[in-house]
C-alpha cells in the first residue's frame, strides 16, 4: 500500500508542479503542443506493452479484448455527456474548451490512468509499473500546465488555479492506492480467479487511456504544434518503451 501511495504522489505530482508554473508563465504554444505529443507517445507505449500485453498474456484475446472495448465505450460515452454538459452550460465558467472543461476532461482520463498504475504494481515486476509512471507523468504535466494558464486568463487567482489542480493531484493519488488496495484485497479472496480480474481491469485501463489519446491528447496537440508534433510523439514513445525493457 506504501508503494501505491508512492507512486499516486509521484504521477499527481505533476499536476502540482504544472499547474503552480501555469499560474506564473504563459508558454509557448509550440512547446506545449511538443509536450502533449510527447506524453502521447509515452501513454502509446505504456498502454501496448505495460498493460494490453499483459493482460493479452494473462487472460487470452477474448477477456483483454472485451476489457479494451468496455473501456473504450465507458471513456466516450463519460466524455460525451460531459460535452453535453458543458455545451448546456451556455456561458458560464464551463463553457466549450474552456481551462475547467481541460480540469474535468484531465479527471477523466486520469482516473482510469491512475487506477490502471495501481493494479500494474500487482504484476510485481516494477519496470510496467515505472514505464506506466513515467507515462502519466509526462502527460499530467502539460495537461496542467495548459489548464493553469487558461484559468489565470479567466480571471482566476493564482492561489484558486494552484488549490483546484493540486485538489485534483490528490483525487488521482487516490485513485491509485484505490486500484492497488481493491484488488489486492479481491486476489486474497479468490485466489486464481484473481489473475483474470486483474487483466481484465489492466485492459479496461488501457482502451480508456487509447479513448482518451484519440479524443484528447493527440488532437489537441496536433492543432496547437503542427505535423512536427510527430517527432515528439515518436520520442516518447521510444523513451517510454526502452524504460520498460
Amino acid at each position: 500500500m506504501l508503494n501505491a501511495l508512492l507512486f499516486g504522489v509521484v504521477a499527481s505530482s505533476a499536476l502540482v508542479i504544472g499547474a503552480v508554473a501555469g499560474a506564473y508563465w504563459s508558454p509557448p504554444r509550440h512547446l506545449l503542443a511538443a509536450a502533449l505529443a510527447f506524453a502521447s507517445g509515452a501513454l502509446m507505449s505504456a498502454l501496448a506493452f505495460d498493460l494490453f500485453e499483459e493482460s493479452f498474456r494473462a487472460s487470452g484475446a477474448w477477456l483483454s479484448g472485451i476489457g479494451l472495448v468496455g473501456g473504450a465505450v465507458t471513456f466516450v460515452v463519460a466524455d460525451a455527456l460531459l460535452d453535453r454538459y458543458i455545451a448546456e452550460g451556455g456561458s458560464n465558467v464551463m463553457a466549450p474548451n474552456s481551462a475547467f472543461a481541460l480540469l474535468a476532461a484531465v479527471t477523466l482520463d486520469g482516473i482510469p490512468e491512475n487506477i490502471a498504475l495501481g493494479v500494474s504494481l500487482l504484476e510485481a515486476t516494477g519496470s510496467g509499473a515505472l514505464a506506466l509512471l513515467f507515462a502519466i507523468f509526462a502527460s499530467n504535466l502539460p495537461e496542467a500546465l495548459g489548464g493553469a494558464v487558461g484559468m489565470r486568463e479567466q480571471g482566476r487567482s493564482k492561489v484558486f488555479v494552484i488549490g483546484v489542480w493540486a485538489a485534483t493531484a490528490v483525487l488521482l493519488a487516490a485513485a491509485v492506492v484505490i486500484g492497488n488496495g481493491a484488488l489486492k484485497g479481491v486476489s486474497e479472496a479468490m485466489g486464481v480467479m484473481s489473475e483474470e480480474l486483474v487483466a481484465v481491469m489492466l485492459s479496461f485501463a488501457g482502451g480508456a487511456v487509447l479513448a482518451s489519446l484519440a479524443d484528447t491528447l493527440m488532437p489537441d496537440a496536433y492543432r496547437e504544434g503542427g505535423r512536427l508534433v510527430a517527432f515528439a510523439t515518436a520520442a516518447g514513445f521510444l523513451l517510454s518503451f526502452l524504460i520498460s525493457q
